[in-house]
């Protein structure tokens, strides 16, 4: 096997690439530390855009419709409650406002009701009255009526009612009817006063009648004819 000629150099260069092998010796301490080099600040500033540009990147990746669309449907889920809610609340405000209107009609009828009840009610009390006031007059006029009738008589009826027609005479001065009364002879013109209020209201041959201002009538028929 050729013998290969290595520089010093070389050989440093191969023992550094091989890093900390136990098996390879270093006897002059050239090899190179296997922990890595600490970053310098302007590597740490420096790899901050990369980060960020690698998150925007991956960002940027996702599928951006399906976020969208699930935004839109959102926003528009919500105005649709937001939007049923608000008719939902006008409805029933409306709905209150037409039972309130009702209430307040009913109140009034139920008034005007009472009002007219209350005047029907005085009506009947004052007929009731009236009926009374009649019944009460009826059973106090009745028995007085009765009485009356019997117990009042007319001044000279019976008298009269035994009274004799004699007859009639006509002279230039009118008519002149004879009575007896029993004790001497009556001479009676026509409608004038045969005793107290009676007078003598029709005369012919066969009877004679006298008449009261009361409205009653006594007829006395001629001697002659009966």
């Amino acid at each position: 096997m050729p013998t290969r000629q290595i520089s010093s150099h070389s050989f440093d260069d191969i023992l550094s690439e091989l890093g900390d092998d136990p098996a390879i010796p270093d006897p002059h301490g050239i090899r190179k530390s296997s922990s890595p080099p600490r970053p310098s600040k302007e590597a740490n500033t420096a790899s901050k855009p990369t980060l960020l540009s690698q998150g925007s990147f991956q960002f940027s990746g996702v599928p951006i419709a399906p976020v969208l669309t699930a935004v839109i449907g959102l926003v528009l889920a919500s105005a649709a409650m937001f939007f049923l809610w608000n008719t939902n609340q006008s409805s029933s405000e409306i709905e209150l406002s037409a039972l309130r209107n009702q209430l307040s009609a009913l109140q009034k009828e139920m008034q005007l009701a009472k009002a007219e009840w209350a005047l029907d009610q005085e009506d009947l009390y004052l007929v009731i009255d009236e009926l009374e006031v009649s019944i009460h007059s009826l059973k106090l006029v009745k028995p007085i009526t009765a009485t009356q009738s019997k117990s009042v008589a007319i001044p000279h009826e019976a008298e009269l009612r035994r009274w004799q027609y004699l007859g009639l005479t006509r002279m230039h001065s009118g008519e002149q009817a004879f009575f007896h009364d029993g004790k001497t002879t009556v001479v009676v013109k026509k409608d004038a006063v045969a005793i107290g209020e009676w007078r003598l209201s029709q005369a012919q041959k066969e009877m004679a009648i006298l008449a009261h201002p009361q409205g009653k009538s006594i007829t006395l028929n001629s001697a002659r004819s009966e």
